[in-house]
């Protein structure tokens, strides 16, 4: 057993010389994962500056209001006052005298076509004129008859009742041949003029030159549409809703003129919320100046009831780039800090409310365009 012992034990510390010996070959370092290299980046938000200042510094200040809520939109035509153009007379066009976007008069002639259905039509004014005096004989036939007493009372009125039919049909087919555009009915020509039902815009053309034209059951030729007064159509989000009311005024900006507000009446919320955006569309009325168009984007605020503290800022110290708005700030040692801000709406004396991205107190550089043109040459 002793020897057992022994034997064993020398085979345990030969294991640790043998280990011993491998670390020395391996080394104090080797196998250790390489060192973290640290790059500097620079920051792209600062700015150095030889003589600041030369960009005088203003001081952001409390300003208290209504709460606001800002939706994005498009100018839309007012459903109510948009009148097709309809053709009655199926045929081929032949000339079109309007195009998509032209401001039309009403009774302005449109286009004409070339229809049969003015033959058709008048051909059957034709046999019921001939019907009508043919009857009309008749009747002063049978009254003389009447008269002698060679007819009974229900001969003549059988005849009045003839006669009366036939005078009716003429008027019917007389009014078929007014209707389908022929105003001449001794010599309807078999070409249709159409006109403008009302005066306003083209905003819809679905008519082309030789183009056919099936009547009351194709596309209407033409729309259009009285801007005096158009539809703002926002995304509202189903958690600012609360902020929308019926009746009540939004302030409307056009991104093509964004120095000019409009002020507008909410007239609709929409009943029915989009399922994938969670948006409602709320509809705001607006006066058409001359230069809202259909198609155009909008800015629209809504004010709510509730006060609430932003700070304000010269509307010249908001820099807007790349639709993001952007303040400079003093950082120190010559350089300035460029901060991301959420502007408000445009308030007296030149000043612009900013939501958020600075404190009341904060220095920013007064004229934020000159200090950029300044920092890029």
């Amino acid at each position: 057993m002793k020897r057992e012992r022994i034997a064993i034990s020398s085979v345990f510390l030969l294991g640790l010389l043998m280990a011993g010996c491998g670390d020395e070959k391996l080394g104090p370092n080797e196998g250790a994962p390489p060192a973290l290299k640290v790059q500097q980046v620079e920051d792209r938000s600062l700015f150095a500056v030889e003589h600041p200042n030369q960009f005088p510094l203003t001081k952001a200040v409390e300003h208290t209001a209504a709460s606001t809520l800002r939706a994005t939109g498009t100018v839309n035509p007012d459903i109510n006052r948009s009148v097709p153009v309809i053709s009655i007379a199926a045929g081929r066009v032949v000339e079109i005298k309007a195009r998509l976007g032209d401001v039309v008069e009403k009774g302005q002639l449109l286009l004409r076509v070339q229809s049969a259905d003015i033959a058709g039509a008048y051909s059957d004014y034709q046999k019921a004129v001939a019907d009508e005096q043919l009857t009309k004989t008749q009747l002063e036939r049978a009254q003389l008859l009447y008269d002698k007493g060679a007819i009974s009372l229900n001969d003549l009125q059988v005849a009045q009742d003839t006669d009366a039919k036939a005078k009716v049909d003429v008027k019917t087919t007389a009014e078929k041949l007014r209707v389908l555009g022929s105003a001449n009915l001794e010599q309807p020509s078999g070409i249709v003029d159409i006109n403008a039902p009302i005066s306003g815009v083209i905003t819809d053309q679905q008519v082309t030159n030789a183009a056919g034209v099936a009547g009351l059951g194709s596309p209407n030729p033409f729309t259009i549409s009285d801007l005096s007064y158009v539809w703002i159509l926002c995304d509202v989000y189903e958690n600012d809703l609360s902020n929308v009311h019926l009746g009540e005024k939004a302030d409307v900006r056009l991104n093509a003129y964004p120095d000019k507000i409009f002020t507008g009446t909410i007239s609709n919320i929409g009943p029915v919320l989009d399922p994938n955006l969670r948006t409602s569309k709320v509809r705001i009325e607006v006066k058409n100046p001359g230069i809202m168009r259909p198609g155009m984007f909008v800015v629209a605020t809504f004010h709510g009831q509730k006060l609430e503290t932003h700070v304000a800022v010269p509307a010249r110290a908001i820099l807007h780039l790349q639709d993001r708005d952007w303040v400079y700030i003093p950082a120190g040692d010559k350089k300035f800090r460029r901060v991301e801000v959420k502007s408000g709406q445009m308030l007296p004396g030149d000043m612009q409310e900013v939501l958020s991205g600075i404190p009341a107190g904060q220095e920013v550089v007064s004229n934020a365009l000159e200090f950029q043109n300044t920092v890029q040459q």
